[in-house]
């Protein structure tokens, strides 16, 4: 898909977008969630999506309609910005087991899980298990991107998911407030909360990742010492980019390692904006290729791993 529409960001399932961006229903109602509106903050939940007719309407504000003017509110950008974010989500969630858009009547519970109330619907990811890396088909993924699975041990584990009352496997990487990143050849997703993932090195400087894959290509490369260089961020979405500017500018120095697509080159130059002698764009190395990962697998011959790196979670 080269390009999205209007007409089409309207069809995208408002409640599976509020999910990707990390925002889940508090409860539901037939057709209707309710959620802890996006929008601004709030204890009692007040926004609501009616999934049927795939509009929204926040309580609290008295404003609503569709995905269109939600998401314009959400990122403050105009139509033409908003689409270029969602043509990002379209590719994301292609890769992504997904539900029939909008399903009958009656959406059946998750199973009682500890945590989890029984009313939520199954399309929410619920962790089963977690456990060192071994199963074949994962460090063979691993190995086809060029990670070296002690590197990827030290930051990931395989996680047992349900997900549409099915269970499935998946490379797990964790962000600051408990939630997965998941993974697989297959499989594209995250488990809620969906957070940043932050690792505090004591450094002046930080490193700015899109996705954990990157962040672990970064590492796999030559010349990283035992000792980190530098803070390191994993945004695990650019929605969460301009929410973490105030951590960002609190080092001296923030090198940004984003993807060459829109909405990363989008990033690297809102930054660039905000302080042109704190942020530095650090894609230069792997331009014309779609991120660091994507540049890592294409060297011929392949680059020298380090295998020195520890790092334990």
């Amino acid at each position: 898909m080269e390009k999205i529409n209007c007409a089409q960001a309207k069809q995208i399932d408002l409640v599976d977008y509020l999910a990707f961006l990390g925002h889940h229903p508090q409860k539901t109602r037939n057709q209707d969630y309710w959620y802890l509106s996006p929008l601004r903050e709030e204890k009692t939940p007040s926004f609501k999506v009616n999934r049927v007719k795939n509009i929204w309407f926040d309580h609290g504000s008295g404003k609503g309609g569709d995905l269109l003017s939600f998401g314009m509110l959400y990122f403050k950008c105009n139509t033409s910005e908003l689409l270029y974010r969602l043509l990002t989500y379209q590719r994301s969630k292609a890769l992504s087991f997904h539900p029939p858009q909008k399903p009958a009547t009656g959406l059946p519970s998750s199973p009682g899980f500890a945590g989890e109330k029984k009313e939520q619907p199954d399309s929410k990811i619920l962790i089963l298990d977690t456990r060192p890396l071994i199963a074949k088909a994962l460090t063979d993924y691993l190995d086809e991107r060029r990670i070296p699975l002690a590197i990827a041990h030290s930051f990931c584990k395989e996680v047992d998911f349900l997900l549409y009352n099915k269970s499935y496997t998946a490379i797990g990487f964790q962000n600051d407030t408990g939630g997965y990143e998941l993974r697989s050849r297959d499989f594209k997703g995250s488990s809620a909360p969906k957070a940043i993932t932050f690792f505090d090195n004591n450094s002046g400087d930080v490193s700015v990742f899109e996705g954990f894959f990157n962040y672990l290509s970064f590492l796999s490369m030559p010349g990283h010492r035992q000792d980190p260089l530098s803070n390191f961020l994993i945004l695990n979405s650019t929605a969460f980019f301009e929410k973490a500017q105030a951590l960002m500018e609190q080092h001296s120095r923030v090198s940004l390692y984003l993807d060459q697509d829109k909405m990363g080159i989008q990033c690297t130059k809102l930054a660039l904006s905000w302080d042109s002698e704190k942020f530095r764009d650090s894609s230069q190395f792997y331009r014309g290729q779609k991120d660091l990962n994507e540049w890592l697998q294409n060297q011929k011959p392949p680059v020298r791993i380090n295998r020195g790196y520890r790092h334990h979670i």
